[in-house]
């Protein structure tokens, strides 16, 4: 299976058709939250995407909320929101969690989950499958732009427990299109730009 892999893209318009463009190519296209700013111009920016023919999984990052993806996404018929909540393709199970995690210092408009809560998100993750996460793990491409870890404890150890084969995160600009490993499970801060991986 081809995925197009992709997160924060904030409105970015270009962007959005560069992704349209790249689907063409792929089989999956996976979007890991932040679609707009700060709660403004969601429906637009997924009316731009919502042109993707291909099946798309999509998680609400910190800047909307589930149920506003869920909203903006009710006429594109090839997404499916993910938060706390899988879906299968071909197969492949794909699970997903959404917001700021841990509660970020950006405020009320902020979609955020602490910890605690987060792990209650995540425990129907299954083994070997994609977890798509907008908070990255731990230690593990979540380097802020002035040099702090802020990515999530909850994320980490769930991929520790059940090793999902691939974790596509974001939320962390300063680590977008950068790839590592967690043990055997591969781990993608996609970005803007949009990465291909073949699964």
């Amino acid at each position: 299976m081809k995925l197009l892999l992709f997160s924060d893209i904030h409105n970015d318009f270009p962007s959005a058709s560069k992704l349209v463009e790249l689907s063409l190519k792929v089989d999956v296209v996976v979007g890991a939250g932040d679609y707009c700013v700060a709660r403004r111009g969601l429906d637009d920016i997924i009316a731009a995407l919502s042109v993707i023919l291909k099946p798309t999984v999509l998680v609400p990052g910190n800047a909307e909320s589930h149920e506003e993806l869920a909203q903006a996404c009710r006429s594109w018929p090839n997404a499916r929101v993910l938060h706390g909540s899988q879906t299968t393709l071909d197969d492949v199970t794909f699970y997903g969690i959404g917001g700021g995690i841990p509660i970020t210092p950006f405020g009320a408009w902020s979609y955020d989950f602490s910890e605690d809560q987060a792990k209650k998100l995540l425990q129907n993750l299954e083994s070997g499958g994609v977890l798509i996460s907008h908070s990255p793990p731990k230690g593990v491409l979540d380097m802020s732009s002035d040099g702090r870890s802020l990515g999530s404890e909850a994320v980490r150890e769930i991929i520790g427990i059940k090793k999902p084969k691939l974790v596509v995160c974001g939320h962390i600009h300063g680590s977008a299109g950068q790839i590592a490993q967690l043990g055997p499970t591969n781990v993608i801060n996609a970005g803007p730009d949009g990465i291909m991986w073949e699964l």
